[in-house]
């Protein structure tokens, strides 16, 4: 048991076996209904909502506690057009002959192509970046642990804040995305993780037809 200065009790919230249950059943249940979403409404979100889904985000555990992320909100449509113009340029070399045979026919079922209409129609672009290290204030390097790791965390507690505020989303990936560091001005220690477009679906908005792996499928109890 620790009992230093640096600890401070910790008050978990109390629950009735009964009560945990249906919570896990109620969160799975909500959760559940969670999409990737292509087609974006240009319907304005406040800067408020961003500001607590990034808030929820950095609650994520991580190695150290280091926090090795930056988020960055863009909602200004001349940074919006840039990166879109970047990505669906580095998306039209993937569709035309990087991407292997196997893959684009796993894309079919999605309908995608190298055109990104939602990087500029979502009122929101959250770009994640995970800090491969810390700069001291002295201009040295500090050790960051577990980064990928880290972040991926922090991505998915943004993901269920998004789905929770009612709000849809799509873990955009464009690779390279080495673009994003040059048009968002970020320093060398930081690189692009997701870009992640946020908003309101639009009206006629559909998704594939998908099956979610069963529980048997994918967990294993001992």
């Amino acid at each position: 048991m620790n009992n230093t200065d640096n600890f401070t009790p910790y008050t978990a919230p109390k629950f009735t076996s009964e009560e945990s249950t249906q919570r896990a059943q109620d969160l799975y249940t909500y959760m559940d209904q969670r999409r990737s979403v292509r087609e974006f409404s240009d319907r304005p979100v406040s800067r408020e909502v961003i500001e607590n889904l990034i808030k929820t985000a950095s609650s994520a555990p991580s190695g150290a506690h280091k926090q090795p992320w930056t988020f960055c909100a863009v909602s200004s449509p001349e940074i919006k057009a840039k990166i879109r113009e970047a990505a669906e340029k580095e998306e039209y070399e993937n569709y035309h002959g990087r991407m292997s045979e196997d893959w684009l026919d796993d894309l079919k079922q999605f309908g995608t192509n190298w055109k990104k209409e939602f990087l500029t129609i979502s009122p929101w672009l959250i770009v994640v970046f995970k800090k491969a290290y810390d700069v001291n204030e002295d201009g040295s390097k500090a050790k960051n642990y577990y980064v990928n790791e880290s972040v991926g965390l922090a991505a998915g507690f943004l993901l269920a804040a998004i789905h929770n505020a009612g709000l849809v989303s799509l873990t955009h990936t464009p690779s390279p995305m080495n673009f994003l560091q040059k048009v968002l001005d970020r320093p060398a220690n930081e690189r692009p993780f997701l870009l992640i477009p946020v908003g309101y679906p639009a009206d006629d908005a559909q998704v594939p037809v998908l099956e979610r792996k069963t529980l048997e499928e994918m967990a294993i109890f001992y």
